[in-house]
């Protein structure tokens, strides 16, 4: 079976026979994959009234445990943005009624924001809808092919994971 990278390294082969382009073979299937899987997630997430974002802080607080609680570093520690895009994104939140933001009882001048009954709800609903997409993507793969791919995988991406930004 080919597929559109096929085409394309063998287009790249036949036209720049001095590079070895096989590292396309990989990555540009990676990343093709990542499209279809980024356009899976907003359907996913639309059919919950949430966006990729909202999703991302939403389902950090739900895995958090009871109470469903973090600092705002916390959080941006698990959704890798900046403290001022966090803040913004929190006060959208809160205005949603998904999160609340409560007093930090250990830290006068610090908050924790907290997930609100809608927003475990909203969480858990987008999850099982993201996970019913995601099965499809990999519908093809058996498995052990499923596994195999995760170690291959978390091979390539532990070492950007385990390194400080």
């Amino acid at each position: 079976m080919e597929d559109e990278v096929d085409r394309l390294v063998s287009a790249w082969r036949r036209e720049r026979p001095d590079l070895d382009v096989e590292p396309l073979e990989v990555l540009s299937r990676v990343s093709r994959l990542a499209r279809h899987l980024d356009r899976a997630r907003r359907i996913a997430f639309a059919e919950h009234g949430l966006e990729s974002w909202e999703f991302d802080v939403l389902t950090a607080l739900r895995r958090a445990g009871d109470p469903y609680q973090l600092s705002p570093g916390q959080l941006l520690t698990q959704t890798l943005v900046t403290s001022g895009t966090m803040t913004n994104r929190i006060d959208r939140l809160a205005k949603k009624g998904l999160v609340e933001r409560l007093p930090d009882p250990s830290d006068r001048r610090g908050v924790l924001v907290r997930l609100s009954a809608e927003g475990r709800d909203r969480a858990d609903r987008a999850l099982a809808g993201l996970l019913v997409q995601e099965r499809a993507i990999l519908v093809e793969l058996s498995t052990a092919q499923r596994s195999e791919l995760a170690a291959l995988l978390r091979q390539l991406t532990a070492p950007f994971d385990n390194t400080p930004h």
